[in-house]
């Protein structure tokens, strides 16, 4: 699979520079169109549900002519960090913005964002959840945690346990792994075994007749998030590719482990 659109999400409160420069150094890289995306919503307080109705209504209308300003500056700041190197376009959204790039990654093969601060944080109105992102957009979702001007890619460890999360996160992350000098399939067991080795080889191979050199490598842990992290921790990788599991529990998302401490560690 290729690239041929990326989606990049820009906080409406957060500085957009670095993560905009790292979407567009990736999207030239792989000669994709980028998709800029800020989404907020207003937000009354109930105390200010309970004045008047010239009051509420003008306090709403006030909301609304200060997201729009913000969301101008953004995409000024935006188109001009991307005009010239990338083919763009610009999409602002009065919605909640983990609601609106759930919507948006239609239109998209990858989405890009920020990492936030835990798993389940911010306000919801105005901050992207990675977490609802990655189980809810049907698309990969590269989480960036310490931006910088250009996604790193050049060492990359792929996490591998035989499911089908990790089955799709292998074959989305391709292009990226393409990209890469070092490649490691890591897998962690208290007691591994043939089947799991066959496993790790298999996605080796795979990875090979897509023109990505890659090694395998099983770890023997007692417990195997803690193996795994320590592993990862070890091995200095730029990037990780993993696949995710979580499922929905009146209304908050509860994680696996690995995801669980990948998502609330930068």
């Amino acid at each position: 699979m290729s690239y041929r659109s990326i989606l990049v999400n820009l906080d409406i409160d957060r500085p957009v520079e670095q993560i905009t420069h790292a979407a567009v150094d990736l999207a030239s890289q792989v000669g994709a169109r980028l998709i800029g995306l800020c989404a907020a919503q207003a937000f009354l307080s109930p105390f200010a549900m309970q004045a008047t109705s010239y009051a509420a209504t003008s306090a709403t209308q006030q909301m609304y002519r200060d997201l729009e300003d913000r969301m101008e500056q953004v995409h000024q700041e935006f188109r001009a960090l991307t005009a010239g190197r990338v083919e763009y376009e610009w999409r602002p959204e009065m919605a909640a913005p983990t609601q609106a790039i759930v919507e948006a990654a239609r239109a998209a093969d990858l989405i890009v964002m920020a990492a936030g601060e835990g798993a389940q944080s911010g306000d919801s109105y105005r901050t992207a959840d990675p977490a609802g992102v990655v189980l809810r957009s049907g698309r990969p979702v590269l989480v960036a945690g310490s931006l910088r001007n250009a996604i790193p890619a050049k060492k990359i460890v792929v996490c591998w346990k035989d499911s089908r999360e990790a089955r799709r996160a292998v074959i989305d992350a391709i292009p990226l792994l393409s990209l890469a000098k070092d490649v490691t399939v890591v897998s962690v067991s208290s007691e591994p075994d043939a089947s799991l080795r066959k496993s790790n080889a298999d996605v080796v191979s795979y990875l090979g007749r897509h023109n990505v050199k890659a090694r395998s490598h099983i770890s023997k842990s007692a417990d195997e998030t803690i193996g795994l992290l320590q592993f990862v921790d070890q091995s200095g990788a730029d990037l990780i590719i993993t696949g995710a599991y979580g499922h929905s529990r009146l209304r908050e998302w509860v994680f696996g482990g690995i995801t669980r401490f990948l998502l609330d560690e930068t």
